[in-house]
């Protein structure tokens, strides 16, 4: 099992879609919200996942492919 965090940031189209949601519920991952920010039309997110490391590609992947910009943290922070 590993635990990776990801910043996402949304696009304002996809603020109000339940990507997140998705994720834990269509890939046998485990979500959990650890910051976020999000407004009528702009958003981010500081993503925990948990799971598989193939699992967790796949969902990242899926997020990439509906125009989430992905990227990694370290605790908290994103990493430079």
């Amino acid at each position: 099992m590993a635990s990776r965090r990801v910043r996402l940031t949304f696009p304002a189209e996809l603020v109000t879609e339940p990507l997140i949601y998705l994720v834990g519920r269509n890939f046998e991952v485990v979500t959990n919200i650890r910051r976020a920010n999000i407004v009528k039309d702009a958003g981010w997110v500081v993503l925990e996942i948990t799971g598989e490391n193939a699992e967790i590609d796949r969902a990242i992947g899926y997020l990439q492919e509906r125009g989430v910009t992905v990227e990694p943290v370290e605790g908290d922070v994103v990493a430079s």
